[in-house]
């Protein structure tokens, strides 16, 4: 892998990890459970079920981050091999200029008096 490949790697995981966080922020929730008004055990019972509920938002952006990482990778692989596919092609029509340049020049030349 070359420094740069690596750059860009550490630069992906950077941002991602940073819309992570603001994710995880965002969806967190910031009510607290009323104990007050609840007895013991419907304060516990809402407790368990709002960490459930958070793990369960955590789970679910970490799936999302998982699968957004492995597109952006299929994506860069993609746009590797197409830049490879161009520069094969800009090689192979520069090829078949210097060929055919001394053809066509030596067509023109017969063909004016």
């Amino acid at each position: 892998m070359n420094p740069e490949t690596q750059y860009e790697d550490s630069v992906s995981i950077m941002v991602l990890e940073n819309i992570k966080n603001k994710l995880l922020h965002a969806f967190r929730n910031t009510a607290e459970p009323r104990t007050t008004s609840q007895s013991g055990t419907d304060a516990i019972s809402t407790s368990r079920s709002l960490q459930a509920n958070e793990e369960l938002r955590r789970a679910k952006i970490d799936g999302a981050i998982s699968w957004l990482r492995s597109e952006l990778l299929e994506m860069r692989t993609q746009d590797r091999q197409l830049a490879q596919t161009l520069l094969g092609l800009n090689n192979e029509i520069q090829k078949l200029r210097r060929e055919s340049g001394p053809i066509l020049l030596d067509t023109n030349s017969t063909d004016q008096p």
